[in-house]
């Protein structure tokens, strides 16, 4: 299979030279030149499998370049007992009939990002070598407050790689900073960038297309890559997972093979649902992809418009993983629904010159029948996590709780009962300021003393990862703005 660019689809790639480049050099991603169907009675067999089994089978679908040993090997590390505090490493816990969730948070980090960024690592050093690449990869990495800590654990102390994460200074939560903060390993750096995520996704991607910059670090022995979702190696693990979701559900009987099952994903960088719409694409009985939105809402109004406009008010959320106005991800799916680079092109070029879009009628009418769209301000977080808390007794972040408001919003606006699967992308414990406002607590422990708060509160103890932070060392505490980072990098590798 080849892996060409959305932005020109003249040049193919192999699935090793996608994942070791991370962003194609026209700043297009790579992408899938077509998307493969599962096999007749596929998802049968795959009920029949554990995840790490399913993981190495729909992979194999793709990257026609890896032997399934290879893929055996990679997924029973990134997935086994010791990364992950469940044998079903993707549970989904059914909180009544026809209302699913999905917890994709019992990995290393406490968020969905370990799901991909376990297996990257694996993937990424094989492709290497697969490339014959003789230089070091240095990745960048910006985050909207999980991906950088579940790249820097991913990354930790790899052979032949470096990292760096920018995050938003003031823009994530305290512990998500705390948990990049402390990172341990020899080839690690973390720094805070003054502005929002978009001002950190933007100053990386300057820097993938800064030729000066590449022309330095390849005479120091180094080549850039990312970690962050425009990495196929990053999108596809996380398919794994709505297959895999889907097979469980039919294997305990809260599905029958066939029934179609919507999926209510949070999201701001757009790869989180892409992934749903893929596994859609290649034949699980998916239904209505609803796109839940916090207050940054310019997902929600294209894809209930056809209009995208980053030129509005940001703002800093309770849900902070998706304080994002620039999706990058939609990209792909617009590559997708119109097959036309060209097209692509020509809306990215308006983007980055005026920071608005609009697709065409054709386009927007199908995106429309595929997705849904709905935003959720912190004021009604708070209350879906402590309603849910109270009716479920099941305690949620509040990422999941958006999910959960639009959901129910979308169900009594269309009369839609088809059973749904919420996405959970981060345990409560991560935000447990928020959580314990939502559960009636007024005045809320300082430090880390929030997380025996929460567990005094619910009866439920913290993630081992998360507890084990009090006994951590601060070890990066820089702040750059958007223009210098640039000699961050430079200052790593020197």
């Amino acid at each position: 299979m080849q892996y060409i660019s959305t932005r020109n689809k003249e040049y193919g790639h192999t699935a090793a030279q996608a994942i070791a480049q991370g962003l194609a050099r026209d700043g297009g991603l790579l992408t899938p030149a077509y998307l493969p169907r599962l096999p007749k009675n596929a998802l049968n067999d795959l009920c029949k499998m554990s995840y790490q089994q399913r993981a190495v089978y729909v992979m194999n679908l793709f990257l026609e370049d890896f032997s399934a040993s290879e893929l055996a090997a990679f997924s029973a590390k990134a997935y086994g007992p010791d990364k992950f505090d469940t044998p079903a490493v993707a549970p989904v816990h059914t909180l009544e009939d026809g209302l699913h969730c999905l917890e994709l948070w019992h990995g290393p980090t406490c968020a969905f990002k370990d799901m991909a960024l376990q297996m990257l690592p694996h993937l990424l050093t094989a492709s290497l070598k697969k490339t014959q690449e003789s230089k070091t990869v240095c990745i960048l990495v910006a985050t909207s407050g999980d991906t950088g800590k579940g790249a820097l654990e991913g990354f930790k102390d790899v052979e032949n790689t470096r990292i760096l994460v920018f995050y938003p200074k003031d823009g994530v939560s305290a512990i998500q900073e705390l948990q990049m903060n402390t990172q341990e390993g020899g080839n690690v750096g973390v720094c805070s960038v003054y502005g929002n995520f978009d001002d950190a996704q933007t100053g990386v991607k300057k820097l993938f297309s800064d030729e000066e910059l590449r022309e330095e670090l390849a005479n120091r022995g180094y080549f850039l890559s990312s970690a962050n979702s425009i990495n196929w190696g990053r999108v596809l693990p996380q398919i794994v997972y709505y297959i895999s979701a889907y097979c469980d559900m039919v294997r305990d009987e809260k599905l029958e093979m066939g029934d179609l099952l919507n999926i209510c994903v949070p999201t701001g960088n757009f790869g989180n649902i892409l992934a749903a719409y893929y596994a859609k694409e290649m034949g699980v009985p998916i239904g209505k992809l609803i796109c839940a939105s916090n207050s940054n809402n310019v997902l929600t109004d294209f894809l209930t418009t056809g209009v995208y406009d980053r030129n509005r008010t940001f703002y800093n959320t309770m849900s902070p993983s998706m304080d994002i106005l620039i999706s990058s991800n939609l990209e792909r799916l617009l590559f997708a629904v119109t097959q036309s680079d060209e097209e692509v092109r020509g809306y990215m070029e308006q983007l980055a010159a005026s920071g608005r879009y609009q697709v065409s009628d054709k386009v927007a009418g199908r995106i429309s029948s595929l997705f849904a769209a709905g935003c959720c301000d912190d004021a009604n977080t708070q209350r879906v996590i402590g309603e849910v808390y109270d009716k479920y007794d099941y305690l949620i972040d509040p990422h999941t709780a958006v999910a959960f408001d639009v959901l129910a919003r979308y169900r009594k606006e269309t009369g839609d009962e088809t059973a749904a699967l919420v996405v959970s992308t981060a345990s409560p414990f991560k935000f447990c300021d928020n959580v314990l406002g939502a559960l009636g607590h007024k005045e809320i422990a300082s430090g880390l003393g929030v997380l025996d708060q929460l567990s005094e509160a619910t009866g439920l103890n913290a993630p081992k990862p998360l507890a084990s932070l009090k006994d951590k060392t601060i070890r990066f505490d820089q702040s750059v703005t958007k223009e210098k980072m640039v000699d961050m990098v430079l200052g790593m590798l020197d």
